[in-house]
């Protein structure tokens, strides 16, 4: 019903009849409409329409409701009856208005009967219900037609689009928030109407749309009827069925134990064993402040680490007002700063004042602070653990050189004789005689038991190199004069060794070459009667002197030869031929392969090693020093030994790489010599310094071990002669003797 109005029109005058009446007819209305109230009641405790419910599991599917709830009537009901009991109370109007008053009341009992009819559950929809359709014929099409074109673009027009007819479709005027609100209060179904915005226009939902919408809040299916716990239907009959579905014979699977189930427990066993996975352990929990001034470390409050500015450094006595007078640089020393880099100049120079107050002002004060703070920003500063180390743990763990006996230790045996600085030695294939030049031009053979002189030759200038021919059954030794080369018949074999070595050593005259032979006007072969032997003339001074492994073939260096710097000579066939090869840089020292036909050529910064079959270089040695000086080869012939001049002695595993394997600073000066061992695993260098080191070098046949190196004695007793020191070191090939030879004319055996 609606409610009375208190205002001018509806008022009821006062007179007796029209109060009276009135009374009655209110007294009726409020009778009948508490009869309804109590029969509404029921309805109103099991409805299921209103939308003030909530979704509990006994309201069921209909939680929400359409307008007809009982719970919205009985509170409009009671509403009614507070203002009928004011319009009793107030009523004040004359009798010619109770007409009007009795239309207003009967208007009350249509609207109590609207309102009853609604409380039995009665729907009071305006629209006609539909069946559902899938067919897309029954949809109805928008009213408004302008597509996708956003809405904002019609803000400030009076339309919002256009129909089917392609009229404008005008705006609605709109309601007032405030008048908006009164109209939702004093209607019952404004809680399902919905604004389509696109159409201006309001929808009401129906009750089954609001029953659909319920149940999607709920998370249920959108139709009633659905139920999502229906039973399982077996369509298959199993019952009289003599078959299975699958006549296949069972999979060996299905026996035996998974593979790579074990494999996946056996990884998961390793991680528990080693610590990886642990169990009953509960995390540490990190604490979430910390004082980001404090001094502690930052693995003690788990946060930022606090690391100091280094200090600037402290004054010292040159920056002192009145320094020492070793601390004042002279004029030209100054003088000398102006050459330098500027960074390489020194920021101060110190001055001499009389007193404190004759001392000026700092010109590089601002520019050096700016320096600091500039440095203290920019440069990331970090901590770094110091691990206190003890230095004798850092050594290589080495054999006891107690176990690596024998080796030369002890001075034995003086060879004294020469007159000069001995320059080179060469000690005999059989071990029993020792050959040495000098530099007063004297070659002499000793006999190494006894330090007897057994022969004397006077070449008249300074010996270059000795070397005896490898070959015990032919004892003859080349000697490097000058420009000459001397093979010399020592006599020191027998008889029939004698008669070979004249053999040898017989010259026929040559004939005249032409100018095309590559060796021509190079060496010259000719018979030396003066001394018993062969000259080999070359065109410049020959440095060194080395014989191939046969005995047949020497090699000679003339260091200023250029092109033709190294030749080879073959002796039983007086023949000379040069290298096939280009060498690059002055050759140093020259050296045979032990076991094959290889040949070593020593430069000042590198080793070529050449294959002279194939005449081709097969490899570089590159020492990574300032001059090589001499080589040595390891009787294996996979290793090699290089001296430099500025003291440093480099080991070479050539199936390794092409740099150095070690290197050893052991020298203080130049090493003038290296050499190996023939049998026993030792090498030793010696050097202008008046020492001689003695090492122990295992080179293993398991090539996956490297080389063993340990030093083992450090030879001294020559003394210096011209600033020159020990001048070549020479091993006895069968016992582990050691031969140097110095410049103060001795030649010195050391033995073990």
């Amino acid at each position: 019903m609606k409610p009375l109005k208190e205002n001018g029109s509806d008022k009821p005058k006062k007179n007796g009849e029209g109060s009276k009446q009135l009374q009655k007819l209110i007294a009726k209305n409020m009778e009948e409409t508490l009869k309804r109230i109590e029969e509404a009641e029921p309805a109103t405790e099991s409805s299921e329409d209103s939308p003030f419910v909530s979704g509990s599991e006994d309201t069921g599917d209909e939680a929400l409701s359409d307008d007809d709830g009982s719970i919205s009537e009985s509170g409009s009901e009671q509403s009614k009856l507070s203002q009928d009991e004011d319009v009793i109370q107030s009523s004040e109007g004359d009798s010619d208005d109770a007409d009007n008053d009795g239309d207003l009341v009967s208007e009350g009992e249509d609207d109590d009967n609207y309102h009853a009819e609604d409380s039995h559950g009665e729907s009071d929809d305006s629209r006609e219900v539909v069946e559902e359709s899938d067919s897309s014929e029954d949809e109805v099409a928008p009213r408004n037609t302008v597509g996708d074109v956003p809405l904002e673009w019609y803000k400030d027009e009076g339309h919002i689009g256009y129909d089917l007819a392609g009229k404008k479709i005008k705006k609605k005027e709109r309601q007032s928030k405030l008048d908006s609100f009164l109209a939702n209060v004093d209607d019952s179904r404004s809680w399902r109407k919905i604004y389509d915005q696109y159409n201006d226009e309001e929808v009401e939902l129906t009750k089954d749309e609001t029953k659909l919408i319920g149940r999607l809040l709920k998370g249920k299916a959108p139709h009633p009827d659905f139920d999502p716990y229906a039973p399982y239907v077996d369509w298959f009959a199993w019952d009289g069925a003599k078959h299975p579905l699958s006549n296949a014979p069972e999979p060996k699977r299905r026996f035996i134990p998974s593979k790579w189930e074990s494999k996946t427990v056996l990884r998961l066993v390793r991680a528990i064993r080693k610590g990886l996975i642990k169990f009953d352990e509960k995390p540490k929990e990190k604490p979430r402040f910390f004082d980001l001034w404090d001094d502690s470390t930052s693995a003690e409050r788990q946060g930022l680490a606090y690391i100091p500015a280094p200090k600037a450094k402290l004054p010292g006595h040159d920056e002192s007002y009145n320094p020492s007078a070793e601390y004042i640089p002279t004029q030209e020393e100054i003088n000398a700063y102006q050459l330098l880099f500027e960074e390489d100049r020194p920021k101060f120079i110190p001055k001499q004042f009389a007193n404190m107050r004759s001392v000026p002002a700092y010109d590089k004060s601002v520019q050096e602070l700016f320096d600091r703070h500039l440095d203290l920003y920019l440069c990331p500063r970090v901590h770094k653990k110091r691990i206190n180390i003890d230095p004798e743990s850092l050594k290589p763990k080495l054999p006891s050189r107690r176990d690596l006996k024998p080796y030369p230790s002890t001075c034995y045996l003086e060879y004294k004789g020469h007159k000069g600085p001995v320059i080179t030695i060469s000690v005999e294939s059989t071990g029993q005689w020792l050959a040495s030049g000098s530099k007063d031009g004297t070659v002499r053979i000793w006999e190494i038991e006894t330090g007897r002189c057994v022969q004397i030759w006077d070449l008249g200038e300074p010996v270059e190199q000795v070397s005896w021919n490898p070959k015990p059954e032919v004892p003859m030794l080349a000697v490097a004069v000058g420009h000459d080369v001397f093979i010399l018949n020592t006599k020191c074999g027998s008889d029939e060794q004698q008669k070979t070595i004249e053999e040898i050593l017989h010259v026929e005259p040559q004939k005249a070459e032409d100018d095309s032979d590559l060796t021509a006007n190079v060496v010259t072969w000719g018979q030396d009667e003066k001394h018993g032997g062969i000259r080999l003339k070359h065109f410049k001074s020959v440095t060194k002197v080395e014989w191939h492994r046969n005995g047949d073939y020497l090699s000679t260096l003339m260091p200023s030869g250029e092109s033709r710097s190294v030749l080879i000579h073959q002796l039983s066939k007086k023949q000379t031929q040069r290298i096939p090869f280009k060498t690059k840089g002055i050759p140093v020292a020259t050296s045979f392969h032990p076991t094959r036909s290889i040949f070593f050529t020593a430069t000042k910064q590198d080793v070529r090693v050449y294959d002279l079959i194939k005449q081709k270089r097969i490899k570089k040695l590159d020492a990574g020093v300032r001059e090589i000086s001499s080589i040595a080869i390891h009787p294996g012939g996979d290793n090699a030994i290089v001296g430099s001049r500025d003291g440093k002695l480099c080991w070479f595993d050539m199936d390794l790489s092409s740099k150095p394997y070690k290197v050893l600073r052991a020298h203080k000066k130049d090493l003038t010599a290296v050499a190996y061992h023939r049998t026993y695993p030792l090498f030793a260098s010696c050097s202008d310094d008046n020492t001689a080191y003695v090492f122990h070098g295992m080179v293993y046949s398991d090539l996956n071990e490297n080389p063993l190196i340990v030093p083992l004695q450090i030879l001294r007793g020559h003394s210096t002669g011209d600033g020159r020191g020990v001048m070549d070191c020479k091993f006895h090939p069968r016992q582990p003797w050691l031969f140097t030879a110095g410049s103060d004319s001795l030649i010195k055996l050391y033995c073990h």
